[in-house]
């Protein structure tokens, strides 16, 4: 039973922590670009529009789920005996939760707040130095919570190999 439920919690981790990674990514190489190449008072009412959308029942367990699920299956495989898995997993659930989660918490969420409680400048070129102030600090803490999350998959994927390939 407990080998069972690590196997479901451990593709369940791998399907989350990719999820997030590519969603990190995909702002960092798509979005904040796209946003970057339009005048700066559209790039405010789009950016605030998706930070509304965003705040949904399937972000919210994308974005909270391998923390939990990294360490949830990192505690059932050291109860069977896969320490070094174990160990991947628990150090992914911490360079996620490091990496990607608080920072997510403690920068990215409050810039996004700020932002939405501008008044977007009249002024072309005023909407575009509060864009271009707010996008390149986003964008650059977006590519950490990218890597980040890129790092903890790597563990994911490197500790559901070891735990196959352990006796």
């Amino acid at each position: 039973m407990t080998s069972t439920l690590a196997a479901w919690s451990a593709a369940v981790t791998l399907a989350l922590t990719g999820a997030i990674a590519g969603l990190y990514y995909a702002y960092s190489v798509s979005v904040l670009p796209g946003l970057n190449a339009i005048d700066g008072g559209s790039a405010i009412r789009a950016m605030n529009s998706i930070n509304v959308k965003i705040q949904n029942p399937l972000f919210f367990v994308t974005f909270f789920g391998p923390v939990v699920t990294a360490t949830l299956t990192g505690v059932l495989l050291l109860m069977l005996g896969h320490r070094p898995a174990a160990v991947l997993f628990l150090l992914a659930a911490t360079v996620y939760l490091l990496g990607a989660f608080l920072p997510t918490v403690a920068v990215n969420v409050p810039m996004n707040d700020l932002l939405a409680a501008a008044v977007v400048p009249a002024d072309p070129a005023e909407a575009a130095r509060v864009w271009a102030d707010y996008s390149s600090r986003w964008i650059g803490w977006n590519t950490v919570r990218a890597g980040a999350s890129l790092i903890s998959l790597l563990l994911v994927g490197s500790g559901i190999y070891l735990w196959h390939r352990q006796p």
